[in-house]
């Protein structure tokens, strides 16, 4: 894996990145698993193989789609029935005929962002989650469901709410109770956000200095709006280490191959979910699908592929037909999101990871 360190070098050295963590595994087993730069530049600290990374929208897979998924084996939800018979709020709405299919999927039709932290932060924290939920309740959509493909972070914070109606508890205590505790995952989790319980409890990969909370963020949800919303929220939020991601991943994907696994996800629930929806965009339940030629999985990863990105620098690509998973965390965002060099950087990665581990594999 030469090649692979050597590339993770250079993306320290030329800017794309402060510092990373690279995890690279294959049939269950990590092949790769190192730590480069640094966590935070003012004061330094170097990157870890167990440094906790601000996920961002990796919660969408990791946290709200894997809650909907148990959530259907247990008979509570299903995927198509629309969406005012789950949550009250919306049915006298014409968000009512939306299903859940089409809130994972990102085919509802709602926006892809709206800044709510600006009038969210007005409210006390303990009204806020109900002053959000007014707001999607009244929030106009911007194509008729099923239409169009629209990535949504609106769509997810919708989902949470399903989640916390069925399920009748808030979406990280239900993640944490059904998947991660069960799975031994107890490197992935939210942070609630309260000042005594941020400051110094994690080892975290610093994200930006933001201008409106006037710090650099560290152990902190970079997200303004999950932010507003207590660091709890469907779209953003999910903390965790490389380790821990790979853990539920691998469990995953060993449900959808049908091969040994702890029995908590169905085979026929995760093949729904890994399965891309329409032909209206490239999103299965959750989880992203390759596009043609520009992906950020590269040129190798099969159509049988589902992956995810996060805004912070966080990614995974998992091949179902391959084996192979590749999570790369990064601080990109630190100090300024206006460093978007990751964009080129990760199918570089991705390629050179391929060609090592499939084409050519070397120490």
């Amino acid at each position: 894996m030469r090649t692979v360190r050597d590339l993770m070098k250079r993306g320290v050295d030329e800017g794309v990145f402060p510092g990373a963590v690279l995890l690279v595994a294959r049939e269950g087993n990590i092949l790769f698993l190192e730590a480069f730069g640094h966590a935070r530049l003012l004061p330094e600290r170097p990157m870890t193989t167990d440094t906790v990374f601000d996920l961002a929208s990796l919660t969408k897979p990791l946290a709200t789609a894997v809650s909907v998924m148990l959530l259907i084996q247990q008979g509570r939800v299903d995927l198509d029935p629309p969406l005012g018979t789950a949550v009250a709020g919306f049915s006298d709405t014409d968000k009512r005929d939306i299903s859940i299919r089409q809130l994972l999927s990102h085919t509802s039709g709602a926006p892809d962002y709206m800044p709510y932290y600006e009038m969210l932060r007005d409210f006390p924290v303990s009204e806020r989650k109900g002053a959000l939920r007014e707001l999607l309740v009244r929030e106009d959509l911007m194509t008729r469901p099923g239409a169009v493909c629209l990535y949504s972070d609106l769509g997810y914070m919708v989902l949470e709410w399903v989640i916390e109606v069925i399920a009748g508890m808030p979406l990280d205590l239900f993640v944490e109770k059904s998947v991660y505790k069960p799975l031994g995952l107890n490197q992935l989790f939210f942070i609630p956000l309260t000042r005594e319980q941020v400051s110094g409890q994690y080892l975290c990969a610093a994200t930006e200095d933001c201008p409106w909370r006037g710090k650099i963020l560290d152990g902190e949800v970079h997200d303004d709006n999950a932010y507003a919303l207590g660091g709890v929220a469907g779209h953003a939020g999910l903390f965790g280490t490389a380790q821990a991601v790979f853990g539920l991943l691998q469990e995953l994907l060993n449900a959808y191959s049908g091969r040994p696994n702890a029995g908590l996800f169905h085979r026929d629930v995760v093949k729904v979910f890994f399965q891309r929806q329409s032909d209206v965009g490239s999103w299965a339940l959750g989880f992203d699908t390759p596009t043609r030629p520009d992906s950020s999985s590269g040129r190798y990863f099969s159509d049988q592929s589902v992956g995810h990105l996060g805004f912070t620098g966080t990614s995974f690509w998992m091949d179902l037909e391959k084996g192979v998973i590749v999570i790369l965390l990064t601080n990109r965002v630190h100090p300024s999101r206006a460093n978007e060099k990751i964009k080129a950087f990760r199918p570089l990665l991705h390629d050179r990871v391929m060609e090592t581990v499939l084409i050519c594999p070397s120490p």
